[in-house]
């Protein structure tokens, strides 16, 4: 059953192995989410289930998505997302998927949208190496050459400055150091894209190292 489940990213910390060992660890309070709507091969095109994440008053939703939730017999959420599965049928609409999802030692993958850096140069955005610093050079920490004079433009492609971050961000194969379903609370190694308190979502990986 390959499902996944949203949260919100806390923050970081560490813990203590058995043998005096410090991890670092990213804190997600996941779940708990409800099965909204099934999606089926026949009916949809592709298998699926839709997730609800967050519950808020019935007047910060619309009309169109209050409609989906009363046909769902739940009160509304702010989030909504789908996650692909092979068989739907194993699920029920208005179903509670809580964080013994996952369980220690499992590897996960994690997606959320990375840290918003605003407008950056080329040195901090593409790696560039700067010019000379020393006086009269004139030339710091400019972009550079913009390619060859002949086209008279500038190709697609080129690493310019611009804006930075804020870009959806999967990392692969974290592991799962503990999962405390009382407190909906994962605790994964490593670090997760965005800010505390980003909404993030996390399923099982697709590309396990052997």
């Amino acid at each position: 059953m390959v499902v996944g489940i949203l949260g919100f990213k806390r923050g970081m910390t560490q813990i203590f192995t058995e043998t005096g060992e410090a991890i670092q660890v990213t804190v997600i309070e996941a779940g708990p989410c409800k099965v909204i709507q099934k999606k089926t091969l026949e009916r949809d095109g592709y298998n699926a289930i839709q997730l609800a994440f967050k519950s808020v008053r019935d007047r910060q939703v619309n009309q169109p998505l209050k409609g989906h939730f009363d046909k769902a017999g739940t009160e509304p959420y702010k989030y909504l997302v789908e996650f692909r599965v092979d068989d739907p049928e194993q699920f029920e609409v208005g179903q509670e998927l809580k964080a013994d999802l996952f369980e220690t030692g499992q590897k996960v993958d994690i997606t959320g949208k990375s840290k918003g850096k605003g407008f950056a140069g080329s040195i901090k955005r593409n790696n560039f190496h700067r010019g000379p610093m020393s006086h009269g050079s004139r030339y710091h920490r400019r972009p550079g050459s913009m390619g060859a004079l002949g086209p008279n433009r500038v190709f697609k492609g080129r690493p310019l400055p611009g804006h930075m971050g804020s870009e959806k961000v999967t990392v692969q194969n974290l592991e799962v150091v503990k999962a405390d379903v009382d407190k909906n609370m994962i605790l994964v190694k490593g670090a997760v894209p965005g800010p505390n308190k980003a909404l993030v979502s996390i399923k099982p990986t697709v590309k396990a190292v052997k």
